[in-house]
């Protein structure tokens, strides 16, 4: 695990290897099974989750390689949460649901098969199974309840003589399976299903996306509480927390498709403007009716108690104190209601999706604790899940974490960069050279985009049509992205930058890049956010973005906290890889030196 993952185990960690890995060893060799290959701790593509153990083998009966994804479970008594077969309690959790075991193996299957090309090629290879070795069928008895599937299915060590039967059916005895397991490790791994791709087909006809553990665990936790809500008139806010790409408006987009197939009444809402004309126009292409469904938090000044299922509120970060702007009429000016209320009020389940490090503009204030609160002022329940884990970044905790300590958002204080083999960081000496890597990798067939703090003029087209080049840095100059609604000039419009590969070589800014994903991300450092004496420091003079001028409104140690906000933002948009490049030479040292 050091030497795969760069970390030291956890103790529990270990304790569950010497409790479970002899067990399922002892049963491979009761099989007959010594030579099939035990893949402990396998890492799903572009995740940082892991499946307890992959056997690979050869199948009796077609002598082609043969996988079954094994998930290792200590448990002797568990139940089914509320009535629900998809839902579990287990006594050592307290009262907390996870996903039925045989789900969670299930998800992994069907994970593996979409994104590992040998198995999206020969489907049939790969089996999936719940081994709970120290439960016998009374103390789990409601989970034998769930049909069994071959990706799923489920045994107890008192079936033991069966799950020795269901090995042997699907991995030859004598057999190696060194081949096989080399084979897997080798695979080609496709690019990730990118959300706003499959907006479309995700909302109208099937789910695209496979959801793992925490993002299983939420998206059941909501579906449970709609139909609660539907049996019992009761409320819950949902509030689900997590780190860049892990999974947010994937569960989101999920929970729209499913809960409009079942007649739900439910919308999505933003705070972005980019966000919710880009999940309009894709989602909506094929159905211009559907874009109804996308909308923004400050659509429900008017709207009545509970008038909806389900309210989906991606980037919850971005909730602001209120819906008022310059632009609501006098009626609707409600005296200091504040737009969690509105939001809070609209559904019988509001669901709030959020990354508290994301919040990079005064007057947001989408916290954990604000939801709490007023929550608790409107007599709510509330129930939180974290996501824990990354899928963005190549699914690198290791760079997340790196990304939080470098920029104070973490204690530990910046750390040299040690490399991951699911992630690629380097630093561009030159614009230049920024440019040009991002361009060989927008060559290859990759999605690639550049953005920069906010510290520089940001110039209207000209009346032909011509982009002005604001970002100017020694001789090297690009235009921002557009600010308007419409194309200009063959740029696509401000929503759409970060998806219309027209977008690549404008400059992105944190609004039009938040909320997005590319395979290859730049980030340029600028003048305002800069290394010294062995810290960092802010340069309010540096930057121009109009939200942070009035110093009455926003204070210096505000400026601060935002500007690295915005920056962990850029730094953590990448897929696969991120290049560095720092406007200041003696931070770009300070980076280089980080970073060899």
């Amino acid at each position: 695990m050091s030497i795969q993952t760069g970390r030291r185990p956890a103790a529990s960690e270990s304790r569950s290897w010497e409790r479970s890995l002899p067990a399922l060893q002892a049963d491979l060799v009761s099989a007959g099974l010594d030579d099939v290959e035990m893949l402990i701790e396998y890492q799903l593509p572009l995740t940082s989750k892991r499946a307890d153990v992959v056997l690979a083998g050869k199948h009796p009966k077609t002598g082609l390689p043969s996988y079954v994804v094994v998930e290792l479970k200590q448990w002797s008594s568990a139940e089914s949460f509320e009535g629900s077969d998809r839902l579990v309690t287990v006594e050592q959790y307290g009262r907390r649901a996870v996903t039925h075991p045989a789900l969670q193996v299930a998800d992994y299957c069907d994970y593996l098969s979409s994104f590992t090309v040998m198995l999206a090629e020969q489907p049939h290879s790969l089996a999936g199974v719940a081994y709970l070795h120290n439960a016998t069928d009374l103390g789990v008895s409601d989970l034998l309840d769930l049909p069994r599937t071959k990706q799923g299915a489920l045994f107890t060590g008192q079936r033991r003589g069966a799950f020795v039967d269901y090995l042997r059916s699907l991995l030859a005895p004598g057999e190696s399976g060194a081949q096989a397991a080399d084979a897997l490790l080798r695979s080609k791994i496709t690019p990730s299903k990118q959300l706003l791709a499959v907006a479309a087909e995700e909302v109208q006809n099937r789910e695209q996306f496979v959801l793992l553990d925490e993002q299983r665990d939420a998206y059941e936790h909501v579906m449970h509480a709609v139909e609660r809500a539907r049996r019992s008139n009761t409320k819950t806010a949902v509030v689900v927390s997590g780190g860049p790409g892990s999974g947010k408006s994937v569960i989101a987009l999920s929970l729209m498709g499913e809960l409009s197939r079942q007649g739900r009444s439910v919308m999505h809402a933003t705070g972005s403007r980019s966000f919710t004309m880009t999940l309009r126009k894709v989602a909506g292409k094929r159905a211009p009716r559907v874009q109804k469904l996308f909308t923004y938090f400050n659509s429900f000044m008017t709207a009545e108690p509970n008038d909806l299922d389900c309210l989906i509120l991606d980037e919850a970060h971005r909730i602001r104190e209120t819906s008022v702007s310059r632009y609501t009429r006098k009626e609707l000016r409600t005296a200091g209601r504040p737009q969690i209320h509105e939001l809070l009020s609209a559904a019988k389940v509001p669901v709030f999706l959020l990354d508290e490090h994301q919040v990079v503009r005064p007057g947001e204030m989408g916290t954990v604790e604000d939801i709490e609160v007023h929550a608790e002022a409107l007599g709510l329940k509330v129930e939180q899940i974290n996501l824990n884990d990354q899928f963005r970044c190549g699914g690198s905790e290791v760079y997340v974490d790196w990304v939080l300590r470098l920029l104070g958002l973490k204690p530990g204080g910046p750390v040299e960069w040690k490399g991951d083999d699911g992630f690629s960081v380097s630093v561009a000496d030159t614009p230049q050279e920024l440019e040009h890597v991002l361009a060989t990798r927008q060559d290859d067939g990759y999605s690639a985009r550049m953005a920069a703090g906010y510290c520089w003029p940001w110039s209207d087209p000209r009346p032909d049509g011509s982009l002005v080049n604001d970002v100017q840095i020694d001789g090297w100059s690009r235009p921002w992205n557009l600010r308007g609604d419409r194309s200009v000039g063959g740029a696509p419009p401000a929503a759409l930058w970060a998806s219309d590969p027209a977008g690549f070589g404008q400059v992105g800014c944190v609004y039009t890049a938040q909320g997005f994903e590319y395979d290859h991300a730049g980030a340029i450092i600028g003048p305002d956010f800069v290394w010294r004496d062995g810290g960092w420091r802010t340069v309010r003079e540096a930057n121009r973005d109009p939200d942070f001028r009035n110093r009455t409104k926003v204070s210096d140690l505000e400026f601060d906290r935002l500007v690295r906000n915005v920056y962990k933002v850029m730094l953590t948009r990448g897929m696969q890889s991120v290049t560095i490049y720092s406007t200041d030479p003696e931070t770009r040292d300070f980076l280089s030196r980080l970073i060899r």
